[in-house]
């Protein structure tokens, strides 16, 4: 399990992060979203010992991370933009982390190379964009990490490649207990592989939960109501949208009871659907002043 607890990193008077918390359970894969800016590279860069906080403390298995070289050698990090040394081989990169990881699984990688059918002696930099990605899946789930932390894992990966790797790591996930923090903007594809999501925004977790009590909290209800019926009173309605008689709510509580709530008004018609994430990510942020605005051009 990581654990973060009240950190705060400033850079030349800017605040990255505020008193930040969050927890990572063990064997979870949690997806951490947040708009541009809201400092979830910066808290990256502090869960794999890049960084350290200027206040507040985190932990691998009740272990400090930072300058603690036996929890990072258990966490493998695949950063945006992936780094290797300009002349290196696919070969003297893998020999390089094999030196530095003890849990390297060589039989892994060989079984592996029939998937990525990398050769080995091309230098890293003249591999395209996806390739070098590709690369870097190689050899990190071939590390074997108890964490594995991604930073908009799969971009520049085809469709068929992104749906293998997103495979491997989630038969780790059940199999070994693998603990999996992923940052991306393609929300769609985290809710299919996420079960926890911490939502960030300006340097702090608003919204820390498991991705099914997220979708249970917040409901889309579209509804027509008989002429001159009003809405029922005590609904926490956080977004409301017309179309002739159809009305579409967003509603946060739980399903039964906003049911219950709008029988009162008599409606012809309700549906109630979950949200998607893409749609919890932009309603629960309309309160931080960041939401769709209909703009005049």
């Amino acid at each position: 399990m990581i654990e973060v607890r009240n950190v705060s990193k400033e850079f030349n008077g800017f605040h990255a992060l505020s008193n930040l918390s969050m927890t990572i359970p063990k064997g979870s894969v949690y997806g951490l979203v947040g708009p541009n800016g809201a400092g979830k590279s910066t808290i990256i860069r502090h869960l794999t010992g890049i960084y350290q906080p200027d206040k507040g403390e985190i932990f691998l298995n009740g272990k400090p991370i930072f300058e603690n070289p036996d929890a990072k050698s258990r966490i493998a990090y695949i950063p945006d933009d992936i780094f290797f040394f300009p002349n290196a081989t696919v070969k003297e990169t893998v020999d390089f982390y094999r030196s530095i990881y003890p849990s390297f699984d060589k039989e892994r990688f060989k079984k592996l190379g029939e998937l990525f059918n990398i050769d080995t002696k091309q230098q890293m930099r003249r591999l395209s964009k996806g390739m070098q990605k590709q690369a870097a899946f190689w050899i990190a789930i071939s590390l074997r990490p108890e964490v594995l932390i991604l930073d908009e894992p799969v971009d520049g990966l085809d469709p068929v490649m992104r749906r293998q790797i997103w495979s491997i790591i989630l038969a780790d996930v059940a199999e070994n207990g693998t603990t999996v923090l992923v940052s991306s903007h393609n929300l769609r594809e985290l809710e299919d592989v996420c079960d926890h999501v911490g939502i960030m925004n300006r340097g702090r977790i608003l919204i820390e939960r498991s991705l099914s009590e997220l979708q249970g909290d917040v409901i889309k209800v579209q509804l027509a109501l008989p002429d001159g019926a009003e809405l029922p009173e005590g609904l926490n309605i956080l977004h409301q949208s017309n179309v002739g008689r159809l009305k579409t709510l967003i509603i946060r509580g739980k399903s039964q009871d906003i049911s219950e709530c709008l029988k009162t008004a008599s409606p012809f018609f309700v549906d109630m659907l979950p949200l998607t994430l893409e749609e919890i990510f932009i309603y629960e942020l309309g309160g931080a002043d960041y939401e769709v605005k209909d703009i005049i051009l």
